[in-house]
């Protein structure tokens, strides 16, 4: 054979091996793309995505638009194609599949720790909407988890309302841990508590939560990772609205559209439109206080809202930097710390005050 077609086809089989192997050798890497975004004015899946009964609502005009990124499954093994044309790609972004599905998470316990945040930042949404109207919002603590084979299994049910432990009244979630902790393992915590049951019933009947509590001893033990005294239970917080606010929106997980939804809520309950008519995304965590917390593909967000029409985007405080970095033409990108911050922004975008408006810098 000739050496210059040997030559042709050892560099033809080395070609050949270099694509099967970057086809077939799976690199640790996931990708990250624009999602869907929704408005949370309107509807999705054909019915209304916020639905207040027992109050008055008014009509609103104009987009508050959550939006999300779609990322590979937990399952997903990318290849090293795939993770050369995602880095080449402007919009999507590949990062290690740790980031995203850390300590080996698996899709199920992905999706369920999706769906748990996405039903907590409904919650938070709900109180941190009210209280901006001042709308009185009832707050208590309740058994929000219980862990098996733990002590409190059996003894504490989830939806048990935490009045007090060993007599001290409980005011928030985190008072439980730190009486708790205040014991050695072995010893007994006294929890004085109204059942999930009353509670529940009091709650649809429309009536006052139950006077009558009962007291429940739990014999604590170590933590499995340290020498703290435990129970086997997770606190949270629980609230009774004076009115029914429900939020449909299927096959979204995670936190990240509490202040849109909160927003939407708001402009349901009041005269007018927050936005004036305009195209306003956005994205952020929102606590029951209505702080506003930073979020993951922040730089996704931006192009998935602008895609969809965007030309206004609330921007976490903390994320502000990053999404600075790489704006998409035509969206101004408006930094909110809280709440009130996201109001007072839509109420300039409204009144055509966007000189006010407080934007986002790379600083």
């Amino acid at each position: 054979m000739p050496r210059r077609t040997a030559t042709m086809l050892a560099s033809t089989l080395m070609l050949i091996a270099l694509l099967c192997a970057g086809v077939l050798i799976p690199v640790p890497y996931s990708e990250m793309s624009p999602g869907p975004t929704v408005n949370t004015l309107g509807e999705h899946g054909g019915e209304p995505v916020l639905q207040v009964s027992g109050r008055t609502t008014y009509p609103a005009t104009g987009n508050l638009n959550m939006t999300t990124v779609r990322v590979t499954g937990a399952d997903y093994r990318m290849n090293l194609f795939e993770a050369v044309y995602g880095w080449l790609s402007h919009d999507d972004a590949v990062v290690p599949h740790s980031t995203l599905y850390p300590d080996g998470q698996t899709a199920e316990q992905a999706t369920q720790e999706n769906a748990e945040e996405f039903s907590q930042s409904q919650e938070s949404a709900k109180v941190a909407a009210l209280k901006e109207l001042d709308v009185p919002v009832t707050a208590r603590v309740v058994v929000a988890s219980v862990v098996k084979g733990s002590p409190a299994q059996g003894r504490l049910h989830a939806g048990d309302v935490i009045k007090s432990v060993d007599g001290k009244r409980v005011e928030e979630p985190a008072d439980v841990a730190k009486l708790v902790t205040e014991h050695k393992p072995g010893e007994r915590v006294e929890f004085t508590l109204v059942p999930a049951k009353a509670a529940a019933a009091a709650e649809k009947a429309g009536k006052p939560e139950p006077r009558t509590t009962r007291s429940v001893s739990v014999t604590t033990k170590k933590a499995p990772d340290d020498s703290r005294a435990i129970v086997g239970i997770q606190a949270g917080p629980d609230h009774t609205f004076p009115f029914k606010i429900d939020i449909k929106l299927a096959d979204v997980g995670g936190p990240s559209a509490g202040l849109m939804f909160a927003l939407g809520i708001v402009d349901k309950l009041t005269p007018g439109d927050l936005t004036g008519g305009a195209f306003v995304a956005g994205t952020g965590t929102i606590d029951d206080k209505g702080k506003v917390g930073p979020i993951g593909g922040i730089q996704m967000k931006t192009v998935g809202a602008r895609n969809k029409g965007a030309e206004y985007f609330l921007t976490p405080k903390d994320n502000c930097a990053t999404a600075a970095r790489d704006v998409p033409g035509g969206l101004t990108l408006v930094k909110v710390d809280t709440i009130g911050d996201a109001v007072k922004a839509l109420e300039d975008i409204r009144k055509e005050n966007t000189a006010d408006l407080p934007r986002c810098t790379t600083g």
